[in-house]
């Protein structure tokens, strides 16, 4: 019931930490854990009868929330936590459906941070369990292959402090670059696009071009809470990590797509300048090619003066980053929240701060995705590159500079926004 981490394979224990264990078991840098296998999922389930639920998931996830877990699989959880010292730790699904080939799932199921006592972990676990059956999930599995198996493990890990923190992508073929995201504090900032990060190009033969990004919050752990904080100006402006960290990062990347026999998605975290590889899963949907970007500092430029016309009209381009392929004509959509969203219709142009996971089913009705925030290898544009349709991220001002029912053109192969011509 309860897996060593290092003992942790994919048909037991899910994808993810499959993963995980097989990077563990190769020497690579990934902190220690254990893994509540398929069978306590199964074992917490066997009376429950979900499938009379079908047609009726929140009805399945309330029931899933509101049992207690097993007293024997909580003394479980109490011994293995003792075993690592009982740190923080951090509590993530490790669905079948999760981080194969075939679909990433990213985001869609929950993972939690800063957990501390067997009763907390255990009430994660259960929410892990019972995210199978979240709105989300649903709309996302709808959107790939059904699930016959549908089942979750949940990893539990020592909770890594990341002084910065981001995304890498090994390269697809023997010119590609490795393409890492990077920005200060813990990995959601980055994962969850609520933060542009700095994004970094190594090329095969080593050399390095990034651009940098204002990065105006982190997020750290403060005892068992997760705290948003402002960057210091003078820090927001300054690169994530250094060029040689970047290719030290790259090197890493090619040890586990070695390891894994193919390119990987790859989150990572460093504290006191030390890696830690968090998560690998299979490339399932690459990003545009990068225009290269300038070694120097690059801050992207506040929306230009004159780029409105009468009625919100755009009358110039908008330039962001290309986050998802793809050409596309239709009505911009301002999205803040979930108070928003019976307002999209199909063919909208969803125009957003960033892109929560919880927004996955509004990206099987939209034509495409601007963001005010986030990077290429967020969850959000990894999804949106799943559904195959075009998002330009990181245009500042785009929900105030954008307007409801104007229609505009989306060009998520070069990154730019302009009005739709007549």
């Amino acid at each position: 019931m309860i897996v060593p981490l290092m003992e942790a394979a994919a048909d037991t224990c899910g994808g993810k930490a499959g993963a995980l264990g097989a990077l563990l078991r190769a020497g690579l840098p990934v902190p220690d854990g254990f893994v509540v296998s398929y069978a306590a999922y199964l074992a917490a389930v066997r009376d429950l009868d979900l499938g009379r639920f079908a047609g009726e998931p929140d009805v399945a996830r309330q029931v899933l929330e509101s049992r207690p877990v097993h007293a024997t699989v909580v003394d479980a959880l109490r011994r293995a936590l003792d075993e690592l010292g009982d740190p923080p730790v951090a509590v993530r699904s490790s669905a079948a459906d999760e981080d194969t080939g075939q679909a990433s799932a990213a985001g869609q199921y929950e993972s939690f941070l800063a957990v501390r006592g067997a009763g907390e972990v255990a009430d994660a676990v259960r929410a892990c369990w019972a995210s199978l059956f979240s709105a989300r999930a649903i709309g996302y599995r709808r959107h790939g292959q059904p699930s016959d198996d549908l089942v979750m493990a949940v990893l539990v890990q020592r909770h890594v402090d990341a002084e910065v923190s981001g995304v890498m992508f090994t390269p697809a073929g023997p010119d590609d670059a490795t393409q890492i995201e990077a920005s200060w504090g813990l990995g959601p900032s980055v994962v969850g696009g609520t933060v542009t990060p700095d994004a970094y190009r190594v090329a095969e033969d080593g050399s390095v071009t990034r651009s940098v990004a204002d990065k105006q919050t982190r997020l750290d752990r403060h005892g068992t809470r997760l705290v948003i904080s402002d960057v210091p100006t003078g820090t927001r402006d300054q690169p994530a990590i250094d060029d040689a960290t970047a290719t030290r990062l790259a090197e890493l990347g090619k040890d586990i797509a070695a390891v894994r026999g193919e390119p990987q998605d790859i989150e990572w975290a460093m504290v006191d300048g030390r890696v830690w590889i968090l998560q690998a899963r299979p490339v399932t949907a690459a990003p545009p090619p990068a225009t290269s970007p300038s070694s120097a500092s690059h801050t992207p430029a506040a929306t230009p003066p004159g780029t409105l016309g009468h009625h919100g009209t755009v009358t110039g381009t908008l330039t962001g980053t290309p986050g998802s392929h793809g050409i596309v004509t239709g009505t911009a959509r301002i999205v803040r929240g979930p108070g928003d969203f019976a307002r999209v219709r199909p063919g909208d142009i969803l125009v957003c701060p960033f892109t929560d996971p919880a927004w996955t089913p509004l990206l099987r009705v939209a034509a495409g995705v601007i963001t005010e925030t986030g990077g290429v290898l967020s969850h959000a544009a990894i999804v949106a590159r799943e559904h195959a349709i075009p998002a330009v991220l990181g245009i500042p001002n785009a929900t105030s500079t954008l307007h409801d029912d104007t229609v505009i053109t989306l060009d998520g192969t070069n990154g730019t926004v302009t009005a739709a011509r007549a």
